[in-house]
């Protein structure tokens, strides 16, 4: 016999309820992967512990639990130069709502330019290629046919690589430095110790998508994984930025200038131009 108004259930291996004894809609006691949220690990367990543990389904260990912290922390602001950033402090000088500033965070930071499309791309080379680097020099001209047939357009440049720079930032060196001594992986290292010669086949220098993406890897994160917490991990900073623009006000917005390639200068008007 059917019954006449089954019960919904959710089917997740993340999360589990369990109902408080007078409400079947208000949880008592909630589980992530197994461990007790509320009982056991607040007050334990760090935000960058949860969210591994939410990502992953496993506790990490604490080198894995500090790459992770210090790679959000690389990552937190790109600063107010970052396209995503810019986007956010625009809604914000304008008024928008907070969620809105931050959808623009995300719509515009989410692409195969420095976005989260970009770090994608460079953890499915690295599952491909692996740390060879013969490999890599001979399938990275190939980075046109990333995503082909997809609803992204076609890589314009090889991910993972800056095309407008001129030699790898001093930041990106330091944080790949950083990150790679505490790494107990193999992307990060390789990238270090290569980061040259991948750089001249490349013909451009690295950027900091390479380096949130062989962090990731190495934290054993999947690519889809990857892209979602680098989605994630940037919108701290685009949020500070859009709340102080919207304080500042436009007058103060940076890069607000308009360039005119053919820019005819000032003009005297005749009295009948306006009459």
């Amino acid at each position: 016999m059917t019954q006449k108004n089954p019960q919904e259930r959710i089917h997740t291996t993340i999360w589990h309820e369990d109902a408080e004894p007078d409400n079947p809609f208000a949880a008592a006691r909630c589980r992530c992967h197994g461990y007790d949220v509320y009982g056991d690990m607040l007050g334990q367990a760090s935000w960058i512990e949860y969210l591994f543990l939410l990502f992953r389904g496993e506790a990490p260990s604490p080198g894995q639990a500090r790459l992770l912290e210090d790679l959000a922390l690389v990552l937190a602001n790109p600063g107010p130069r970052d396209a995503s950033v810019h986007a956010a402090m625009a809604a914000g000088v304008g008024g928008s709502p907070s969620a809105a500033c931050l959808m623009a965070a995300l719509a515009v930071g989410a692409g195969g330019l420095g976005g989260a499309r970009e770090v994608e791309r460079v953890m499915q080379q690295f599952r491909m290629w692996g740390t060879e680097l013969a490999m890599w020099q001979q399938k990275m001209p190939d980075y046109a046919q990333m995503d082909a047939g997809g609803i992204w357009p076609a890589a314009e440049h090889p991910p993972g690589f800056d095309p407008h720079g001129v030699n790898c930032p001093t930041p990106i060196r330091q944080s790949l430095a950083h990150l790679s001594s505490l790494s107990d992986g193999t992307c990060l290292p390789w990238l270090q110790h290569h980061r040259q010669a991948l750089e001249t086949f490349a013909g451009m220098p690295l950027g900091i998508a390479a380096v949130a993406a062989a962090a990731l890897i190495d934290l054993g994160f999947g690519a889809a994984q990857g892209e979602m917490l680098y989605l994630l991990l940037r919108l701290p900073g685009a949020a500070a930025h859009a709340l102080e623009q919207r304080d500042s006000g436009y007058k103060k917005f940076p890069f607000f200038r308009i360039e005119l390639g053919n820019d005819p200068g000032p003009t005297t008007l005749r009295n009948h131009d306006i009459e």
